[in-house]
């Protein structure tokens, strides 16, 4: 028997786990070189952000607050308008907090299992002492704490990319807030 004719039928064993691997790998983030320099001892690699926030125009406004979280549905709004004078939506990815200004853009991360959502501030709320934030049913579902009722969350404040201040002093905050 020659050397070839043993090795043929193996072949095929070395090919099922490199497609496997293939499979795999073909699933994960992968950095973008686009802007590497050439030629240089450490390249220049950018990596693309995992959330959606610079996907939707949105920039990180640094602002954040932390607290006890709550849903709310048509059934327990009292009506089907927002604060806002929009409808109100069970599945929409709305918001209601007490300050905020309506239309301001959200990201909410439920602390228990580190699940993210883009909300939007529509209304006013929550009105039961020591809750910082009620979300839609849906963004509850899509945060995974609809059946629970409340979740303590991370809530920062996204701006629009364009209107975030850049140079020097731009961490320091306007306003006193």
């Amino acid at each position: 028997m020659t050397p070839r004719a043993v090795l043929e039928p193996m072949k095929h064993l070395v090919f099922l786990p490199a497609a496997s691997l293939a499979l795999v790998l073909s699933g994960c983030e992968t950095p973008d070189l686009a802007g590497a320099r050439v030629g240089t001892d450490k390249p220049s690699v950018v990596v693309k952000p995992v959330c959606q926030v610079s996907k939707l125009g949105l920039a990180r406004s640094g602002e954040t607050f932390s607290g006890i979280t709550s849903w709310y549905s048509v059934r327990t709004n009292g009506g089907t308008r927002t604060a806002s004078g929009e409808k109100f939506a069970d599945h929409g990815d709305t918001a209601a907090h007490r300050h905020l200004p309506f239309g301001t853009m959200i990201e909410v991360t439920n602390l228990a299992n580190d699940e993210s959502v883009i909300l939007r501030v529509n209304d006013r709320g929550p009105y039961t002492k020591g809750r910082v934030l009620d979300v839609s049913i849906g963004a509850a579902k899509k945060l995974g704490f609809d059946k629970r009722g409340l979740t303590t969350c991370r809530v920062e404040v996204l701006r629009p990319a364009a209107a975030m201040p850049t140079g020097p002093g731009a961490s320091e905050t306007e306003g006193g807030e």
